[in-house]
């Protein structure tokens, strides 16, 4: 489940200890090749807009390509409609205006129970994944 922070409480990466922050037209190949993920616990992936999804893209390869095990967190306008998409991506946190909602944020993290496609923290499809009376 994604970790919602009110803005109010949330470190920024200059505060916060073996964070980075990485910029929207920023090339993760370079970063990951010089060595700038190495030792990180946190990634904070900006949205400076809400219509500007590049930051959902570099969580999916930060998590899929680059095994990113840390915190990703995103940052900047985020909207609760996003969270639930967010979290398949890879995000492990969230920072939200301090006048969130907050029942309604959870609510949409609990909107399904579970989904057929693969994502950034169940790879395997549905139909591909061992099938145990729990599981279903």
């Amino acid at each position: 489940m994604i970790k919602l922070i009110a803005a109010s409480a949330h470190q920024t990466g200059a505060n916060a200890p073996k964070t980075l922050q990485i910029a929207n037209d920023a090339e993760l190949a370079d970063l990951a090749a010089a060595g700038a993920l190495e030792g990180v616990e946190r990634i904070e992936l900006h949205f400076p807009k809400f219509t500007d999804g590049r930051a959902f893209s570099q969580a999916t390869l930060l998590r899929r390509r680059y095994r990113f095990a840390g915190d990703l967190c995103a940052t900047g306008e985020v909207l609760i409609d996003q969270l639930l998409q967010m979290a398949r991506c890879g995000f492990s946190s969230a920072v939200l205006p301090d006048d969130t909602d907050w029942a309604a944020a959870e609510r949409q993290l609990r909107r399904f129970a579970g989904f057929y496609q693969g994502d950034a923290r169940t790879p395997a499809p549905r139909f591909a994944r061992v099938s145990t009376p729990e599981a279903v």
